[in-house]
């Protein structure tokens, strides 16, 4: 039987964040990221980046000690609530070690630091085509975001900011 940890990730300890890029750069090569692999210069600077940001929450799951997955998280802050929130920024399992239980212990994860945080609510954004992803967040009880259904559901937007 296959052993799964969730450990936080040291940018100062080279092992855990050279596993955390790797993993970074699976997700972002692949169809559900950019297509494109982690840049040379992006991957140099981003450890770094991180370890200033202390809002920026960083993970890794282990099967085993074999880095297998990670979980990015931001947080936020909730103006309606008037309490910090948790969103769900990465997350990523290896297709190697798909289908093992580690979306939903990442997600478990996620959950138990916003709840020890003292966070309203956990939030991420999912792409339409991914429908395993979004079936794995509404069995975990995500749900699309109303305020009221008259003003329907919220939209993910973005606007690139190059330079």
């Amino acid at each position: 039987m296959n052993t799964v940890s969730i450990q936080p990730v040291d940018f100062g300890d080279a092992v855990r964040a050279e596993a955390y890029l790797d993993l970074l750069d699976h997700y972002m090569r692949g169809p559900t990221g950019s297509g494109t692999p982690l840049s040379p210069a992006l991957r140099t600077r981003l450890t770094a980046e991180l370890r200033q940001r202390p809002t920026v929450l960083c993970f890794v799951a282990y099967l085993d000690d074999t880095p297998a997955g990670l979980l990015t998280c931001v947080e936020g802050f909730s103006t309606f609530a008037g309490r910090p929130l948790l969103n769900i920024h990465d997350i990523v399992v290896h297709e190697r070690f798909r289908r093992r239980g580690l979306a939903c212990a990442l997600l478990e994860k996620a959950e138990d630091v916003a709840r020890t945080r003292g966070c309203c609510k956990l939030t991420l954004e999912v792409l339409e085509g991914n429908a395993g992803a979004r079936q794995a967040y509404l069995e975990f009880g995500f749900r699309a975001y109303e305020l009221d259904p008259a003003m329907g559901r919220a939209l993910f937007m973005e606007k690139r900011l190059e330079g």
